[in-house]
């Protein structure tokens, strides 16, 4: 009970350099996050986080970079598990690569959900579009109204998460800025929800925060709000569309191929969800034109 609460109640920190780059770190996922790499610190982030990791004894450093960063941070011991193509601005790529700084982080590779991803992307075709019912359902973008009931159906469905979406102020603060929330809704109660992230400078949005309500599940909601949040996102001019899965989700994972996803890496032993440190894959949709 002590770790659950630990984890609900200390979210890893989310801090801005000077210059716009954004790092999260904290022990929940034990490790350093560069979410987002402004030019100007592109020579000096990597000691940066080389210290910050010695200080704090954290097991993975996983960065998101410009393609054209990338042999900076090849050049100090990181290596790629994932990319973007076109991924700012339709143009460049995004290159998504680790270090794991000590032993405590060089975990197992998990060999038998990699065969069984393997198995997955051969068996089905992508951009294999299913039926869904949804005349049940109503899809709609989510308000601060709507905050208690998105926070309770998060409080129940994960024990740990690497943002603090179970937080009712963060949830507020986040549509604020740049995070559009959609829920499916049956009789006017809210059944399952999901968010895009979205970053219009680069003109790209995470789909992610993915949750149902366990009375809702196998209604494959998730693939109704990633269907209505693509088309929200292509109104809105965003040119690609990416998520980090679960890779031991098999309906997760299911939902992105059925709906034109493309994998393209695996990040090995790299966020705390539900729990436990988990391995993700790394999915990206285009909109625009390359």
């Amino acid at each position: 009970m002590k770790e659950f609460n630990d984890a609900m109640t200390m979210p890893d920190r989310i801090e801005k350099t000077a210059n716009g780059s954004i790092l999260q770190h904290g022990k929940l996922n034990n490790r350093i996050y560069l979410m987002k790499l402004a030019v100007q610190d592109t020579e000096s982030i990597i000691p940066r986080m080389n210290q910050l990791a010695d200080m704090q004894n954290y097991s993975k450093i996983f960065c998101k970079i410009p393609s054209s960063a990338y042999p900076l941070f090849l050049a100090e011991g990181y290596r790629m598990e994932g990319y973007i193509p076109a991924f700012y601005n339709g143009k460049e790529d995004a290159f998504f690569v680790s270090k794991f700084p000590n032993d405590q982080g060089r975990a197992s590779v998990p060999v038998p959900r990699l065969q069984q991803l393997h198995r997955l992307l051969s068996d089905m075709a992508t951009g294999n579009q299913q039926a869904i019912d949804k005349a049940s359902y109503t899809i709609r973008k989510l308000g601060q109204r709507d905050i208690p009931a998105m926070t309770r159906i998060y409080s129940d469905i994960f024990k740990s998460y690497p943002f603090p979406i179970y937080d009712p102020e963060y949830i507020s603060e986040m549509m604020d800025e740049h995070v559009q929330y959609f829920g499916a809704f049956k009789d006017g109660k809210l059944a399952a929800l999901s968010s895009s992230e979205i970053d219009r400078e680069a003109q790209n949005a995470e789909m992610t925060d993915f949750a149902t309500h366990t009375s809702h599940m196998g209604n494959k909601l998730s693939m109704l709000l990633l269907r209505h949040m693509e088309h929200e996102m292509r109104q809105q001019g965003i040119c690609t569309l990416y998520t980090i899965a679960r890779l031991q989700s098999v309906p997760m994972n299911k939902t992105f191929i059925r709906t034109g996803f493309t994998y393209s890496g695996t990040l090995l032993n790299n966020t705390n969800i539900d729990g436990k440190t988990e391995s993700m894959n790394l999915y990206y949709k285009r909109l625009g034109k390359i």
